[in-house]
């Protein structure tokens, strides 16, 4: 199975797609992008040169994943939602040496509208609303809201808000999966998966 590239898009010479990876209308992905399978790359979506994606990402319409953007696998970007690669542009500055790397890890979702400045690692599986502007590093797990964005919560791998545990109780419990987490050193874990392992 190959990708499914809408006439519209131009995918550059020398740009890896995965298999069954749909690139739709207007989409613009840069000769050196690694896009891995079963991706999608939504309306008007720009992938640079220096950028790497996972298997079953989801880049909703409007996106540009510019340079030194890695996206692991599962990763959700919501519409219009925004990526940076200098951390204090200037037009009449060059600083393409001075890129900063961006890490998105394994299952994250990056909400509608909300903003990564360069420069940061978004845990596992976190989750950022829609219309924050993430400027740190975000722990696994962690609910982001806000400008700039705090902590409000923890979510589940599944994408639910997770309760914090009743007092005297070291741990809660995903209601839609039954996965159990534990709250330590303020981080979550997935006990579950922890076990499976």
């Amino acid at each position: 199975m190959t990708a499914n590239i809408h006439e519209t898009a131009i995918v550059d010479a020398g740009a890896e797609l995965g298999a069954g990876t749909r690139v739709w209308h207007w989409v613009h992905v840069s000769a050196g992008a690694r896009i891995g399978a079963q991706c999608s790359l939504g309306q008007n979506v720009y992938v640079g040169n220096k950028v790497c994606i996972g298997n079953n990402v989801k880049i909703q319409n409007n996106v540009s994943v510019y340079d030194n953007v890695t996206l692991e696998d599962d990763v959700f970007c919501g519409p219009s939602m925004v990526f940076t690669n200098v951390y204090n542009p200037r037009s009449a500055v060059s600083r393409k040496d001075e890129y900063r790397n961006t890490l998105v890890k394994q299952g994250a979702t990056l909400g509608a509208n909300c903003t990564i400045v360069c420069g940061v690692t978004v845990g596992e599986y976190a989750f950022v609303a829609a219309g924050a502007v993430i400027n740190r590093d975000v722990k696994p797990y962690a609910l982001m809201a806000g400008v700039p964005a705090r902590q409000i919560g923890w979510m589940s791998r599944f994408g639910e808000r997770l309760a914090l545990p009743l007092q005297g109780e070291e741990s809660t419990i995903c209601e839609h999966t039954g996965e159990q987490y534990s709250l330590s050193l303020g981080g979550v874990v997935n006990i579950t998966e922890s076990v499976g392992a």
